[in-house]
């Protein structure tokens, strides 16, 4: 992992917004004592919020959903949200967490929930692909995390590794919100099919730029295009040419014009598209 920041891209001709990063860790408050590579390199170019936002700005990403995965994360989040006018929040427990999804924490999770500036419940969901918490607690956390985006009548954000079937099987059974978005999206052109039938966004991140990840842009290609929307998940997932160096906010215009590519369509017109859809999803700025 390269400690050196990604060069901006050419800024895009309107505005659009980032759905879906993590700015605890971009800035440092989550520790990296763990080793974290990503976290390191991110946390290495000592920023803040207001420089990570104002670095977005400059290119015409103007504003940011900061996403939590556990309850110190949710707080942290709800609260830099409060602080800065560009920036609203997701609150819940990650899939890899949740054996921590407690009934008191999850009470506080729906209290944050409530607050005006958390616009999501999420990231939650299920993961297959890492074994850090069972099955059967990662079911129980999802069911519980898709009654609270229910009674607060907020969005649900989608983490789903290997789990397409299942996640969507949840869904089904247990009745979808108004509003679902499958956060980083990592199915194919027919799960994207069966997504855009029940309604449900899908966001797309970096991994759509890479050469291996052909199915990311038939799965875009037959995404209607008032259910998509682009995100970062930063650090995480930066778009090529940047693969392995950490990624921001500001490079959102790279994952855009990806996909305006693949839809045939202007990169501005397709933020503008995007930019109305995010505020179905998350409500006006």
């Amino acid at each position: 992992m390269s400690r050196e920041l990604p060069s901006p891209p050419e800024p895009l001709g309107t505005e659009v917004f980032d759905s879906h990063c993590h700015l605890d860790i971009m800035v440092g408050d989550r520790q990296a004592s763990s080793g974290d590579p990503v976290a390191l390199a991110a946390q290495a170019a000592g920023s803040s919020v207001a420089a990570v936002v104002e670095q977005a700005r400059a290119v015409g990403v103007t504003r940011l959903v900061t996403i939590g995965y556990d309850l110190r994360s949710s707080r942290w989040n709800a609260e830099v949200a409060r602080d800065h006018p560009d920036v609203y929040a997701g609150v819940a427990i990650h899939p890899n967490e949740a054996h921590a999804a407690t009934p008191e924490v999850l009470a506080e999770i729906e209290e944050l929930a409530r607050q005006p500036r958390v616009r999501a419940v999420g990231e939650t969901g299920l993961d297959f692909y890492r074994d850090w918490a069972s099955r059967d607690d990662q079911h129980a956390s999802f069911r519980a995390h898709i009654e609270i985006a229910k009674r607060t009548g907020k969005a649900l954000v989608i983490h789903d590794r290997d789990a397409h079937d299942a996640v969507l099987a949840v869904l089904a059974e247990e009745g979808a919100p108004e509003v679902v978005v499958f956060h980083s999206y990592s199915g194919d052109a027919e799960m994207a099919k069966k997504c855009a039938e029940a309604g449900y966004f899908l966001s797309f991140s970096g991994p759509v730029t890479y050469k291996n990840a052909g199915y990311l842009r038939e799965a875009a290609a037959v995404a209607p295009v008032e259910l998509m929307l682009v995100e970062t998940d930063a650090p995480y997932l930066p778009p090529t040419p940047h693969r392995g160096k950490p990624n921001a906010p500001y490079l959102i215009p790279l994952t855009l014009r990806c996909l305006a590519e693949v839809k045939g369509m202007a990169a501005d017109d397709l933020a503008k598209a995007v930019s109305r859809n995010g505020e179905q999803v998350f409500g006006a700025w």
